[in-house]
């Protein structure tokens, strides 16, 4: 199980946001199996026609509930993996960062379903999305 320090220290490396979510500039602030935030910048990760892509904001919203999911599942020694999302946009980011809050809905053995509220610099909804792991064993090898 990792500790609090341990939970840190990839907080500050910038490990927790993995490939992708360095890629497109996510920083996770604050993680938990009860809470996880971070955020991305719209800059970067916009569609053609300069809005955020709906695509980025399911790609912070699946990393955040990730992360939650795999903090959940390491006190049963599994894994997380996403094998659903959904999301609904609400109105359009062009500027700035987007911050996204992370809670969970369910923490099961083998499922964990998140609820993610991604908002822009002035607190307004942009997205709303729920996300759904299920936990495995740890790969053997």
């Amino acid at each position: 199980m990792t500790t609090e320090s341990e939970t840190r220290s990839l907080l500050d490396t910038g490990a927790l946001a993995g490939g992708l979510g360095q890629r497109m500039g996510i920083e996770i602030s604050e993680a938990s199996a009860e809470r996880v935030v971070g955020r991305m910048p719209v800059d970067g990760n916009t569609q053609p026609f300069g809005l955020l892509h709906g695509g980025a904001s399911c790609v912070l919203a699946e990393s955040l509930g990730s992360v939650g999911a795999t903090l959940h599942a390491q006190q049963f020694d599994r894994v997380a993996v996403g094998i659903e999302i959904n999301a609904t946009h609400h109105r359009s980011a062009t500027r700035g960062h987007v911050t996204g809050t992370a809670v969970p809905v369910h923490q099961g053995r083998t499922l964990s379903t998140w609820d993610i509220t991604i908002t822009d610099d002035e607190g307004r909804k942009v997205c709303t999305s729920r996300l759904t792991c299920m936990l495995r064993e740890l790969p053997q090898g």
